[in-house]
């Protein structure tokens, strides 16, 4: 068996269709302990079948079935003991999170947990680590360093002088679309497959390059192409075209009329990703083709989930950026009102459990943009454009 020497946070299907699958896919040496956010039922799965599950990578008319060995261990998100005893561990060297967005809230579990595995790591003399968040945040390293010093540096000073000294924070993008799955021992993915690190490993990591991972000085600029345009691009589909009765990613971009949304989104997003424009074009076209796979049954509603979480990530850059340059930007105006058309109870069901204020204010689009960008609360053109914008 491989040498516990990841422990990661979140044990759903994007991690062991990405993080997990470069390990595999790199070397023998490394094994991941992976913990649950907070159900026991997928851990006690894997435990049972060795945590060995397929990998079906779903292309548009084959499946490539690849059984993935990386994870030989996984423990339900409460078991506290063991959470600490690995991070503890001398031989683990990086820390890898796949939560959600809401659990990098000030305080929440990604924090906490991190907090409290470095506490013992401490105690234990077991030296630098690295963590590597790989959720859809800006900045994910930057957000998880300063709300694990934060909480660090009210629970224990010289904990938080601790981890300043033998801790690194790598912030990541990445790129894969793995939908959910009613069966634990099977993960379904696309083939295409992206991640950008930047960062420092103190006590080393796997050779992740090999499977075609990149390292970078900078990673804003995919990271900001990425969240602009994949998920800002699939939070339109979810709100606007679920609200027209399709059910999946592939069902929508297939509809004339939600393609043409896309398209007046990817516009306006583009001014905002400082890559080269032959690189966008690119990006788009591979981007359709991925929405397009009808094999892969990504459904709006899973998308939809969190939106008051998401929508400030994925729209509110480009709302404010065309503000900003004196445009209104319909593309960016519309997927706001869809997701108000949501919130009142257009398409797909509410699973969000930030919406109850956008809720309680979802009758005036005014009352919804004074609370999701009180900047914008003013702003009587863009104001008119969300309450007009085209949903059908």
């Amino acid at each position: 068996m491989r040498p516990v020497r990841i422990v990661h946070l979140g044990l759903g299907g994007f991690f062991r269709a990405h993080q997990a699958w470069y390990t595999g896919a790199v070397s023998d040496d490394w094994g991941i302990a992976a913990f649950s956010g907070r159900s026991s039922a997928l851990a006690s799965a894997l435990m049972a079948h060795g945590c060995r599950y397929t990998l079906v990578v779903r292309g548009p008319s084959t499946d490539e079935p690849q059984v993935q060995e990386a994870l030989v261990a996984a423990y339900p998100g409460g078991d506290a003991e063991t959470w600490r005893s690995l991070v503890a561990s001398p031989a683990v060297a990086v820390i890898t999170v796949t939560m959600t967005e809401a659990a990098y809230a000030p305080g929440g579990v990604v924090a906490d947990r991190l907090v409290s595995g470095l506490a013992a790591r401490r105690l234990a003399g077991s030296g630098p680590l690295a963590v590597v968040p790989c959720d859809n945040l800006p900045g994910n390293g930057t957000v998880t360093a300063r709300i694990v010093h934060d909480l660090a540096a009210r629970l224990d000073p010289a904990l938080d002088e601790w981890i300043t000294d033998n801790v690194s924070f790598v912030t990541t993008m990445v790129d894969r679309i793995t939908p959910s799955s009613a069966d634990p021992l099977t993960v379904i993915t696309e083939p295409w497959t992206e991640w950008v690190l930047s960062g420092t490993f103190p006590a080393g990591r796997p050779p992740w390059e090999r499977a075609g991972a990149r390292f970078a000085d900078d990673v804003v600029p995919y990271e900001t192409r990425k969240l602009l345009l994949l998920n800002g691009g699939h939070s339109l589909l979810a709100y606007g075209g679920s609200a027209l009765g399709h059910e999946t990613v592939a069902d929508a971009v297939a509809d004339p009329l939600c393609r043409a949304w896309l398209t007046s989104w990817w516009d306006e997003a583009c001014r905002h990703v400082p890559l080269p424009g032959s690189e966008l074009t690119a990006y788009r076209s591979a981007l359709l083709s991925r929405f397009a796979n009808p094999r892969i049954r990504h459904t709006l509603a899973q998308i939809a989930a969190d939106g008051s979480q998401k929508i400030p990530i994925r729209i509110l850059p480009v709302l404010r950026g065309e503000r900003a340059a004196g445009r209104v930007p319909a593309g960016a105006a519309r997927i706001v009102a869809a997701w108000i058309a949501h919130l009142r109870g257009a398409g797909a069901p509410i699973a969000d459990a930030g919406a109850r204020p956008y809720i309680d204010r979802a009758d005036s689009a005014r009352d919804v943009l004074a609370l999701l960008a009180p900047d914008l609360a003013d702003d009587t053109e863009l104001i008119k454009a969300i309450e007009t914008a085209e949903l059908h």
